[in-house]
């Protein structure tokens, strides 16, 4: 296999953003209406300075999305839909992860168990396959693993290293070592290192602490990080520890990463729950970072703070309420794919 095949970071230039519309048969049905406005938001943040692609369930769907983007003043002609059948919208952990090597691509498509067997999974799971016999893709190969693995558990610098938490891959793989899983991490994507966070979660998230809404890398060896500042708050001891961890992490070269702490929004609270509100959980599209927004007194702050790790991009804020009832933001909803590897 060739080992110039490297892992992009999201920053480099993409193709297009890929998503999935929500529709009655997914979790989002029970609240169907206030979801596909938060979607004709953030369809419409990333149409402004990328395509974007929607996979639809069924005609039905398709009519309904383009006709939501429509009304709201999309640019269409930056939208493409394609059929194809799922279980849910979080494209970040059952959408390809694409590896490039100049003008090739290979489609990195691990085991899509549901986040561990917490839900029915089965058509995400078939949803890469199902994109590649769609004509999606060009010059690019498919390469299945046997491992289960998403999309939001990683991060990549796009020069060889990978960030990951434990608590998320030895929920998935407890009969393994770290040694072992650090080999395969390197393996599958071509990788030179691998570093690993032991601290870190968020109540109301069920991925067993993605690392993208904890922790992602930013240009120029930066990394943007979720605190805590509320000592009552029982995030506040966990996150300070990974806080720790984060600043003790060196580059490559054995340098210390410059570090962009992120604020702390209050508790959201639904139906009793509380739901996992993370400005960690941001989308990098072409010239501009899609952020979430949570109606809270931080949320410029964080923006600010989000804008100096990525200069030279706008920062565009999306509605992400309606987004967390179902544990995810707008990261987790979302899937960038390099430039190079859409067909056109």
């Amino acid at each position: 296999m060739n080992a110039r095949f490297r892992l992009p970071a999201e920053w480099e230039p993409q193709d297009a953003t890929l998503i999935a519309w929500p529709h009655a048969e997914t979790d989002w049905g029970p609240r169907l209406e206030r979801i596909e406005t938060a979607y004709v938001g953030l369809a419409g943040a990333i149409a402004r300075h990328e395509p974007l692609i929607v996979c639809v369930a069924d005609a039905a769907v398709r009519q309904r999305a383009a006709d939501l983007l429509s009304a709201a003043g999309t640019d269409m002609a930056r939208v493409r839909f394609v059929d194809a059948a799922y279980d849910d919208t979080w494209l970040r952990d059952s959408g390809p992860l694409t590896l490039a090597d100049g003008s090739a691509f290979e489609l990195v498509d691990f085991r899509f168990t549901g986040w561990g067997g917490k839900f029915e999974g089965g058509r995400d799971d078939r949803l890469i396959e199902t994109l590649v016999a769609r004509g999606l893709f060009r010059s690019a190969t498919h390469r299945r693993i046997d491992w289960a693995l998403e999309g939001g558990a990683i991060e990549s610098d796009g020069k060889g290293t990978i960030l990951t938490t434990w608590r998320c891959l030895h929920q998935r793989h407890p009969q393994m070592t770290r040694e072992q899983m650090d080999a395969l991490l390197k393996d599958a994507f071509h990788a030179e290192r691998v570093l690993w966070l032991d601290h870190g979660y968020l109540e109301g998230d069920d991925t067993d602490a993605h690392i993208d809404t904890l922790a992602r890398f930013a240009p120029d060896d930066a990394i943007v990080f979720q605190t805590c500042d509320d000592p009552a708050d029982p995030h506040y001891e966990e996150l300070a520890r990974m806080h720790e961890e984060i600043a003790n992490l060196r580059t490559a070269d054995g340098k210390p990463y410059r570090l962009h702490p992120l604020p702390w929004a209050r508790a959201i609270v639904d139906e009793n729950r509380r739901l996992a509100s993370s400005y960690a959980n941001y989308l990098i599209v072409n010239g501009a970072v899609v952020v979430p927004a949570y109606g809270d007194a931080v949320d410029e702050a964080a923006q600010r703070i989000i804008a100096a790790a990525h200069p030279g991009r706008a920062v565009v804020a999306v509605d992400a309420k309606p987004l967390i009832w179902q544990n995810g933001s707008v990261h987790c909803l979302t899937m960038q794919l390099p430039a190079g590897v859409v067909a056109a």
